[in-house]
């Protein structure tokens, strides 16, 4: 066969083979769309919460982690949510008053965000927030904390199409609204839930207590006897009792006697002189983690805070009357009592939340 036929044939036959080829595949964008998928809620084996008009969604919790890590946020773009509420230390601040992003500090110490679906009674020490909601505004538009706009955020998160996107999966729109945002940071917090510590496990029957760390349990939850020493304890559960160590109430624990508190407490929100310096009773989970303690930090460890119950009770107006009880004698505890009640604190501690992934930053 003639040469120049046949190359002829074969560039006839890599065009017509070329022609077959499909065309390229072009790149499509996710389409975003609303999911209203319900989060997985696992509260273990606290009851369930009552989550009313804002029950968690995957999306919902997913935005809500995303905002509460974002240092957008703040007026100079250095702090976030989580730069005051440390995952390593119970979602607080080791610091006595945390510094905002003008340098100045807090008045008051961080409280931990863990477990607060089951929080019942207002938000913040002295409760001035209704809801979750409502808490988690009012951080960013605190001079002496992000010292931030509403305004400002929104521009901020509405320039951004991965937040774009995000808040159309969580709630339908591209719409970036303030309302929105407290909603998805409600939900996310709603989700940090700590309930796998030795003494959980303990209640399943999957963990022992020491010796010190029952004596301890003991004196917990024995309550306090003026008349009959033997048989008095240290009545922790007063106020700190229920699955969730606390009583959801606003007290007066004695820190200061009548006269010489400088922080009016819950009396700023009711605007109450039967208020007056008390605070929201915190949780006592994961305690050996969240020092310095107390509403001012005024306390560095545990050892402190137990020799305030035991025999530094100072008597006020509005001093609870079960701690007033308690100053004619003191609780009489022993240095051996004393460090075991530290020890069964400590069995409060929930190792998994200090490194759980789904809690920690997304970025």
């Amino acid at each position: 066969m003639n040469k120049g036929i046949s190359l002829t044939i074969y560039i006839a036959l890599v065009i017509l083979l070329s022609q077959c080829k499909k065309d390229p595949e072009i790149p499509t964008e996710e389409t975003v769309t609303y999911d209203q998928t319900l989060y997985d809620f696992n509260a273990g084996s606290f009851p369930m919460p009552d989550f009313k008009d804002n029950p968690p969604t995957v999306q919902g919790v997913r935005l809500g982690r995303m905002l509460f890590h974002e240092k957008m946020m703040s007026k100079d773009g250095t702090q976030a949510c989580a730069s005051c509420h440390l995952q390593s230390h119970g979602f607080t601040d080791t610091a006595k008053f945390s510094i905002g992003v003008e340098g100045l500090p807090g008045k008051r110490q961080a409280m931990s965000v863990f477990n607060t679906a089951w929080h019942t009674n207002e938000f913040f020490w002295d409760g001035r927030a209704h809801l979750l909601r409502d808490q988690s505004l009012k951080p960013i538009q605190d001079a002496l904390e992000m010292n931030e706009t509403l305004e400002n955020v929104i521009a901020k998160l509405s320039a951004s199409k991965t937040y774009r996107d995000q808040f159309t999966r969580a709630f339908g729109s591209d719409e970036i609204t303030s309302e929105k945002m407290s909603l998805a940071m409600e939900q996310f917090m709603n989700t940090i839930v700590s309930n796998q510590s030795k003494y959980d496990k303990f209640l399943a029957g999957q963990a022992t207590l020491t010796p010190e760390e029952e004596r301890g349990r003991k004196l917990f939850f024995l309550e306090y006897n003026e008349f009959l020493p033997a048989q008095s304890g240290a009545d922790c559960a007063h106020c700190h009792g229920g699955f969730n160590f606390t009583n959801n109430r606003y007290m007066n624990n004695g820190l200061d006697a009548q006269g010489q508190a400088k922080d009016k407490g819950r009396e700023e929100a009711t605007q109450s002189p039967a208020d007056h310096a008390k605070f929201k009773v915190p949780s006592l989970r994961n305690i050996a983690l969240t020092a310095p303690y107390m509403h001012d930090g005024r306390f560095l460890t545990l050892e402190e805070v137990v020799d305030h119950y035991n025999n530094g009770i100072k008597k006020s107006q509005t001093l609870d009357p079960a701690l007033n009880a308690t100053t004619n004698t003191g609780l009489r505890l022993s240095a051996q009592d004393k460090a075991d009640l530290v020890a069964f604190l400590k069995t409060l501690t929930d190792n998994t939340l200090a490194t759980e992934e789904k809690y920690s930053s997304p970025f």
